[in-house]
């Protein structure tokens, strides 16, 4: 773990409830003494759970990170309606849920198998014309929202023992909003909801047993944070090529068929570049790490 050292690598944090993302990397930024420091995507402040930080030249490596599968477990709350879609807003709408049972949220949430289309909510990053959701809706406005084509590969409801309170559980692409999810299944089912609790399982493998508290931060290596990548290890010759940002033929390195984008790193573990498919059969770096790691 040559490089993973307090300012270049990764961090797996499990946040804790009332901390923005970027309350979390202002603590990182001044308990390692770096301003190098980012984080994968966002979680509410509400939202507890995995939350990935890149430190150093990871902060280049994030987009990897960011592309990565997702879990997450949350509550819906039937029958009331809030301007955020969860439990932090102000109620907009309360409704008689009229007998909507657990059979009726787990056929409308077979709709939402797949590739789907799903507008962000107000209280969003999204920007429009410039401007962050979240900014427009504290000055009481709303705007139209282009939707957009997301992937959610696993869903299920279960019952909790509180009444009209049930546990969803969903595996989901990168962009995918929890809040607009619980939603959009109730209104389908003829009701309305809103988020109650929420927690970020996993961000690729990298699961609840792998983050800890952010005052116990442990910074992994640039080639460990990318493990869900196919890493190929390279020698001496190939491994000064790839420094400089070679492009090869594809056929020239083993990649064994293999999905892009494909992780080099030396024989001491030490990321040398990150690559991607490029014209006529070869393949150029995406991202290329200093040799001085």
């Amino acid at each position: 773990m040559n490089e993973a050292n307090s300012k270049n690598g990764f961090i797996v944090v499990d946040k804790e409830p009332g901390w923005t993302s970027h309350d979390v990397v202002a603590r990182t930024r001044k308990k390692l003494n770096t301003r190098k420091v980012g984080h994968s995507g966002t979680l509410d402040p509400p939202a507890t759970g995995v939350l990935i930080l890149g430190v150093g030249r990871a902060t280049r490596l994030l987009k990897y990170i960011t592309d990565l599968p997702k879990r997450y477990t949350a509550t819906m709350v039937l029958g009331t309606e809030t301007t955020t879609l969860d439990a932090e807003g102000d109620i907009t709408n309360v409704q008689d849920i009229h007998g909507t049972c657990l059979k009726d949220l787990q056929e409308s949430s077979t709709r939402f198998m797949g590739e789907i289309l799903q507008t962000p909510p107000m209280v969003s990053a999204v920007k429009v014309d410039g401007k962050r959701l979240y900014e427009i809706a504290r000055e009481g406005r709303e705007v139209e929202r282009k939707p957009r084509l997301i992937q959610i590969y696993e869903l299920s409801i279960e019952e909790t023992s509180k009444k009209d309170v049930y546990r969803i559980h969903v595996a989901c692409g990168s962009g995918t909003y929890i809040r607009s999810l619980v939603s959009d299944i109730a209104q389908d089912a003829g009701t309305i909801a809103h988020v109650g609790d929420l927690r970020r399982n996993s961000i690729g493998s990298f699961d609840e047993s792998d983050a800890n508290p952010i005052e116990e931060m442990c910074v992994l290596s640039m080639a460990e944070g990318l493990r869900d990548y196919p890493q190929i290890v390279v020698g001496e010759q190939e491994a000064s090529l790839i420094r400089v940002g070679k492009v090869f033929e594809k056929d020239y390195l083993d990649l064994q068929g293999l999905p892009e984008p494909w992780v080099f790193t030396d024989h001491l573990g030490n990321l040398l570049a990150v690559y991607k498919q490029h014209k006529g059969g070869t393949i150029k770096p995406d991202v290329v790490i200093p040799s001085d790691n």
